[in-house]
């Protein structure tokens, strides 16, 4: 057993009964993208619904690139079912709103090429919605809007305060927002380490539309199935390849991780330096907004990365100043695609197996990485994407050569011990149950997202678009039938409607010119 396992097992063997129980209190929110589509399984050209109130200002329905792009945002809870049922509630009000349009249930989206419109999306006529458009025309002439309409899933997570106080006092630390997001910190960088096991377990995206990939540079050799899909027979998350969320630009930033200051400097530093590749490109001159800046980064968000550390921003406050100034309160996982096989795009057996993973990636001690580290960390993510489920694929892990299977056995061992935690926190045998389907995937490759779905495709020879497209209209048909739970029509139909008067008053109030805002913005 290692020095890192061995301090790992005595930190579990240590934790108090008080400070187990308190992980009772662990916190997830949800945020799933998903398309809207024509029952054909077109790109959907209306507008965001009315009835759906603001995309601006609506606490729980938004839109992310393209007014077609839909995200649904769940309120942090303790409780893993109903962050789903509020989830499901999300979905009805909206079903119940887009008159025969469909929402796509797969990351990559529904046939479309060069020529298939995708229309930004709108959030009026403010500065902070003129802010959110320009960013978003910025994406579109950096990376292409086919990119951007592509889907994935967030979990957002948050240890409670009673469990920081217990553990930080178990080993004679003060408790503060420095030690806090030391600690966060140190769950990411192992995070980024074992990135990897998230696309091999639930990554959806073994195929898409051969549309997709028509004018981009590649290498990979597509097999074909049905009438225009391609695929890579053991691949597991091309959302997450270079045929998905990819930068060239951002390939040559250093993020730190380290601590928060170099998270921080690091990300501040991305958003403050010009880059030829985008200087072309219209950032206001004459008055023609094309992008915010010239910069690797326009703004934060734009930084591609499967966690993140998050603190809650003020209004018009950047996130790296909230970090600076309140450090870290809880992290989001970015790394998965849309669950395929949920009618809402995840499910809690898959929040209960992260809950595990997370805490195992907390409580295992992890050292600074470095720019070699960091290396080998995308080197193992782009090896599982394309091929993770390769019989004997070899990774790397503490620069030695490891099969997968041997990787995931470790890695696994003391995810099962974090799952009985919250098995006793919790009164539950769920975590352990949830850890172990996970776990069988490692003999049965089969079993796993990616897996299922390009059997079932291979198996009845038909497109990813038709397999999308049934189950969308199952989906639709099964949230349809299903009664509001936590969230009912009349707090929906509230919120659309106060929704549309937090816009305008933020409308009639803005007092400067658009320039003026950005610069102001950037200036803080």
């Amino acid at each position: 057993m290692s020095d890192q396992q061995n301090v790992f097992e005595n930190r579990l063997t240590n934790l108090s009964t008080e400070t187990v129980k308190s992980l009772v209190g662990i916190r997830h929110g949800v945020e799933r993208e998903t398309l809207r589509v024509t029952p054909t399984g077109a790109l959907a050209q209306t507008a965001h619904p009315a009835a759906l109130g603001s995309a601006l200002k609506h606490e729980w329905i938004t839109t992310d690139f393209s007014e077609s792009l839909m995200e649904f945002i769940t309120p942090p809870e303790q409780s893993i079912d109903k962050t789903i049922d509020q989830l499901v509630d999300i979905h009805k009000f909206v079903i119940e709103h887009i008159g025969d349009e469909l929402l796509w249930p797969l990351s990559m989206p529904c046939f479309i090429d060069a020529n298939t419109a995708i229309p930004i999306a709108n959030y009026g006529t403010s500065n902070i919605a003129q802010l959110k458009q320009v960013y978003r025309k910025g994406l579109h002439n950096r990376y292409g809007s086919m990119m951007q309409v592509i889907a994935g899933v967030h979990l957002n997570f948050s240890l409670p305060d009673d469990f920081w106080h217990k553990w930080l006092a178990q080993h004679s630390k003060e408790d503060d927002i420095h030690t806090r997001s030391d600690e966060y910190l140190g769950l990411i960088r192992n995070f980024r380490k074992f990135s990897w096991l998230v696309p091999y377990l639930y990554g959806a995206s073994p195929a898409l539309c051969g549309s997709f990939v028509a004018h981009s540079n590649h290498n990979h050799s597509f097999e074909k199935l049905g009438k225009g899909t391609i695929y890579l027979p053991y691949a597991t998350s091309l959302r997450m390849s270079d045929l998905g969320y990819t930068s060239a630009a951002q390939s040559s930033l250093h993020i730190s991780y380290n601590d928060l200051d170099a998270y921080v400097n690091s990300v501040r530093e991305a958003i403050n330096q010009p880059t030829h590749m985008y200087a072309s490109i219209s950032a206001g001159e004459n008055g023609i907004w094309d992008q915010l800046n010239t910069n690797i980064l326009q703004i934060e968000n734009e930084l591609y990365a499967p966690i993140r550390p998050k603190q809650v921003a003020n209004y018009l406050e950047k996130p790296t100043d909230a970090l600076a100034d309140r450090g870290i309160s809880y992290i989001e996982v970015r790394g998965l695609d849309v669950n395929p096989f949920s009618q809402v795009g995840i499910d809690a057996q898959q929040i209960r197996f992260m809950d595990a993973f997370l805490l195992y990636c907390l409580f295992l001690p992890s050292s600074k990485h470095s720019e070699s580290d960091h290396k080998i960390f995308k080197s193992n993510m782009e090896k599982v994407v394309t091929r993770g489920r390769e019989p004997n694929l070899m990774l790397v892990h503490n620069n030695q050569s490891i099969s997968i299977k041997a990787y995931c056995a470790e890695i696994f061992e003391g995810i099962e011990k974090c799952a009985e935690l919250l098995d006793t926190a919790n009164d539950t045998n769920e975590y352990t149950e949830a850890v172990s389907v996970e776990r069988e995937k490692m003999e049965a490759p089969e079993q796993t997202f990616s897996g299922q779905m390009l059997n079932t495709l291979l198996d009845n020879n038909v497109d990813n678009s038709f397999f999308g497209l049934e189950l969308a209209k199952e989906y639709k048909h099964f949230i349809k039938e299903t009664q509001y739970r936590f969230i009912d029509r009349t707090k929906f139909e509230q919120a659309s409607t106060d929704s549309v008067k937090k816009q305008e008053e933020q409308e009639r109030t803005d007092d400067v010119a658009f320039a003026e805002f950005v610069n102001n913005y950037f200036s803080r």
